[in-house]
C-alpha cells in the first residue's frame, strides 16, 4: 500500500472530496500525509497603483493557509496526522510545483480533485489536476467533483 501520500488543497469541495479519498485509502499501518497548497503568482496590471501587488499576494497566502487549515481539520477529524506545506509557484505552473514537491518528499501517490472543466472553462481556467496527470514522477489518483 501506499506509505506517503500528497494530497494537495485548493478549500474548493473537490479538493475536499479529494482528501476524504486519500483518507479512505489509509488502513491500519502507518500512512504520512502532506497537504499542500500552491501560492499561485499571478501576474497583475499595477497601472498607476490601481493593484496593490503586495496586498493581492498576501491575500493568495492568506487563502493558502485557510484551505491547509480547513483540510487539516478535516484529517484531524478522521484521526489522521498530516502536516501542511504551502508552497509559491515563484513563476511556475502549478503542476510541476506539484511535482516537484511530490519527488522531494518522496511520495507514493498523489490525490487531487479535478473540476471536470471542458469546452471554453476549460480553456479559459485549464487543468492543474491534467497537468499534474502529464507531468508525475508518482502515480497519480484523480478525483471528479460531485
Amino acid at each position: 500500500m501506499y506509505k506517503r501520500i500528497l494530497v494537495p488543497v485548493d478549500g474548493s469541495s473537490t479538493s475536499d472530496r479529494a482528501l476524504q479519498e486519500a483518507i479512505r485509502l489509509i488502513d491500519a499501518q502507518p500512512v504520512q500525509m502532506r497537504l499542500l497548497h500552491v501560492v499561485d503568482d499571478m501576474q497583475f496590471l499595477n497601472a498607476e497603483g490601481y493593484v496593490d501587488y503586495a496586498e493581492l499576494r498576501d491575500l493568495t497566502k492568506k487563502i493558502g493557509e485557510r484551505a491547509l487549515a480547513k483540510a487539516e481539520e478535516i484529517a484531524k477529524q478522521a484521526d489522521i496526522t498530516v502536516d501542511t506545506a504551502l508552497i509559491e509557484a515563484s513563476g511556475e505552473r502549478i503542476a510541476r510545483v506539484i511535482d516537484n514537491e511530490a519527488v522531494s518528499w518522496s511520495a507514493d501517490l498523489i490525490v487531487i480533485g479535478t473540476h471536470g472543466r471542458s469546452g471554453f472553462n476549460h480553456l479559459l481556467f485549464g487543468s492543474v489536476a491534467e497537468g499534474v496527470v502529464r507531468g508525475s514522477s508518482v502515480p497519480v489518483l484523480l478525483v471528479r467533483s460531485e
